[in-house]
């Protein structure tokens, strides 16, 4: 694992940025709460009340080999020069994991509708990335990156239960993943845990409040998530999370 670099970022001087580099680097992994990720990037409550508006555009996910219909999601993909904090958007493609990583979903060539303009130009999707792509330049000592956004909603019903990682403990491939909770409407489960290689827990939590994040080393950590079921079966049910992908270009 890469020491963190002052020279990729000298400027860094935010506490929560410092802390998620010290950890990321000593421990794979790093939870934060949803205060310190609203002061790092300025998002106020109503920031992330409007920017829960856009999973309401999200379509289903029609390539879960479970069977199940419970994952909604679009998918976008960039180029970010965290130097200049430089985000540009690539041409739209399908998604691809292999099999040894996805052994559930991979393989293949996924085709999801791309993300809204409205989402684009959320102000909010910008701030997430560029403050992602400072600590992990930070970490790695690379500002060129390649970046994969996930918005996923699972939703779960008396008539099916919501699996956000229904691969079970897994990585996703990448240098670095993060999964950002966006809103949790009448759900209970839904905790995330990080594992050694040799199924050491190195850390477990429930995301709860909007802007909780957890930041995870791909390369040296698994994470899993419980699944979902609803309090109230009577009402619609819900977890919203996105999900950031970063590769070193």
């Amino acid at each position: 694992m890469s020491e963190p670099s002052s020279a990729a970022h000298p400027e860094l001087t935010h506490p929560a940025t410092s802390t998620a580099v010290r950890s990321l680097s000593s421990s794979g992994g790093y939870l934060q709460p949803a205060a310190e990720q609203s002061d790092l990037i300025g998002a106020s409550p109503q920031d992330w009340a409007r920017f829960a508006e856009h999973w309401d555009d999200l379509t289903v996910d029609t390539y879960m080999r479970d069977g199940g219909t419970y994952r909604y999601r679009r998918y976008g993909h960039f180029r970010l020069d965290a130097a200049v904090d430089e985000l540009t958007a690539l041409p739209h493609g399908p998604y691809r994991q292999e099999s040894d990583v996805n052994p559930l979903n991979g393989g293949i060539e996924r085709h999801f509708d791309p993300l809204t303009d409205e989402f684009l130009a959320d102000p909010l999707t910008r701030s997430v990335v560029l403050s992602l792509g400072e600590i992990f330049s930070a970490v790695e000592g690379n500002t060129d990156w390649d970046v994969k956004l996930h918005p996923f909603r699972i939703v779960t019903s008396p008539a099916e239960t919501g699996r956000p990682a229904p691969q079970g403990r897994h990585r996703d491939g990448s240098t670095f993943v993060t999964s950002l909770l966006v809103n949790r409407t009448n759900v209970v489960g839904g905790e995330s845990s990080l594992y050694t290689p040799e199924g050491e827990q190195l850390l477990t939590a429930t995301l709860t409040e909007p802007g909780d994040q957890l930041l995870v080393d791909d390369r040296v950590v698994l994470h899993d998530v419980t699944p979902v079921r609803p309090v109230d079966a009577g009402l619609p049910a819900y977890r919203d999370v996105l999900i950031v992908d970063f590769d070193r270009l």
